[in-house]
């Protein structure tokens, strides 16, 4: 198995995961009088919201992997070149505060810090 196939297997697990945070979240919020709602609902939100970025970084990364210029593709260059670049404009502007400032890691890491 190569490294792209290892990737795309990759992609669908977080975007299988991102679903059943979605929907769990969705069913969860739309259930009268539960109370699973404050003890699950902030959980399922925060790995919707992480697996989100994952996807986005993850996709990023294989456009510019798989579009990187001087590789044989079965399109134009301008077209592979375009997704080149749509890769790395998508990768810059992810929500890398997300991942970063919100993180308890961070957190953490930055209170340690002071």
């Amino acid at each position: 198995m190569q490294l792209f196939d290892v990737g795309i297997y990759f992609i669908i697990f977080i975007k299988i995961i991102f679903a059943l945070s979605a929907v769990g979240h969705i069913v969860i919020t739309h259930i009268p009088n539960n109370t699973l709602e404050e003890k699950y609902d902030a959980k399922l939100v925060y790995w919707k919201e992480r697996t989100e970025f994952i996807f986005v970084v993850s996709m990023a990364i294989l456009l510019i992997y798989h579009f990187k210029p001087g590789k044989n593709k079965p399109i134009e260059k301008e077209t592979a070149l375009l997704f080149f670049l749509f890769g790395w404009i998508t990768l810059i502007t992810a929500k890398w505060n997300l991942f970063f400032t919100e993180s308890p890691w961070f957190k953490m890491f930055s209170s340690s810090l002071h």
